[in-house]
């Protein structure tokens, strides 16, 4: 274990499939703790954007792209050195948002150990495809098919599954807000990150 590590920085992660309420969650983190937020599509869509090229039509491309030059793992190695440099800087826990692979999840095992904690945040496949519809999200402005579609690319391509079911702790967002904070907030209090 790194140096980093010993100094105790806490890393949550949370990952799920599109609209399931993972970034409701991070959102929430950050506007309660003041924890800093690190997003892994968020690189994605930078690198989209850099080589000029529409989000929608080009996400999945550019993703497997930087996955073939740089390894499964690419999205990861960035959000940890971003972790890192928060940690350096004296924070004490780092949030992830959208954690996408299997090897992306040994990677962050490897650098932050046992301070790695995976929140899975689930919701019922239709709930969660009137959300992600829903939302105003310039960068994510998808039709039902191209949803559909991107899920599957995300299980099939990327191993977006193997995160989402080897997480340390499971959310099911079906009901509202109050509650989806409640149950998190339980699992912060059990980390000892709340009083």
């Amino acid at each position: 274990m790194d140096s980093m590590n010993e100094a105790g920085v806490q890393v949550i992660c949370l990952v799920g499939m599109p609209g399931s309420g993972k970034g409701t969650c991070t959102d929430y983190l950050h506007d309660t703790y003041g924890w800093p937020i690190v997003h892994f599509g968020h690189m994605v869509y930078e690198e989209v954007e850099r080589r000029g090229l529409n989000i929608i039509e080009h996400e999945k491309e550019v993703r497997m792209d930087m996955r073939a030059r740089e390894g499964k793992e690419v999205l990861a190695k960035h959000v940890a050195r971003k972790t890192k440099g928060h940690a350096a800087s004296g924070e004490n826990v780092v949030v992830l948002d959208g954690l996408y692979s299997w090897s992306e999840y040994k990677h962050l095992v490897a650098e932050f150990g046992d301070n790695l904690t995976v929140i899975a945040v689930t919701a019922p496949k239709k709930l969660r495809h009137k959300r992600a519809i829903a939302r105003k999200d310039a960068h994510r402005p998808y039709t039902l098919e191209q949803l559909i579609a991107r899920e599957f690319a995300e299980i099939e391509e990327m191993e977006k599954g193997g995160p989402i079911a080897y997480a340390d702790y499971t959310l099911i967002n079906d009901q509202d807000t109050k509650h989806l904070f409640g149950k998190l907030n339980q699992i912060l209090h059990e980390l000892e990150l709340i009083k």
